[in-house]
């Protein structure tokens, strides 16, 4: 099942922000375990060492578009002060795209732990 992971990236200090990464890629490694393919927005940090031109609409569209496609939405903890979730929840219901905010809550996906 193709996961769109949403959670809070941005946040008022560096610290913050590095933290929120750090939960996001953790739960999205959590999707992966459970045998889904996973979107994982944290990851994105990686285009600015190649590309010092994107600004954050060109990650906020991206992000959307995957989002689109996606089979489900997997919400993080701490998500309701991230403008950037809130309008992924929105457009997910505009979809009728699923949104679960557990891991557990997910549908089974084909198990790849050994």
């Amino acid at each position: 099942m193709r996961v769109y992971v949403a959670g809070k990236y941005s946040d008022s200090n560096i610290i913050g922000c590095l933290n929120n990464i750090h939960e996001g890629i953790k739960m999205s490694v959590e999707v992966l375990k459970l045998g889904h393919a996973c979107f994982c927005p944290w990851l994105d940090y990686q285009f600015q060492f190649f590309c010092k031109d994107l600004v954050v609409e060109h990650y906020y569209r991206y992000s959307m578009a995957w989002l689109e496609v996606s089979e489900c939405v997997l919400v993080l903890p701490n998500y309701e002060t991230s403008k950037g979730t809130l309008a992924e929840i929105k457009r997910a219901k505009e979809l009728n795209i699923p949104i679960y905010y557990k891991l557990e809550d997910l549908p089974k996906g084909l198990n790849v732990n050994p």
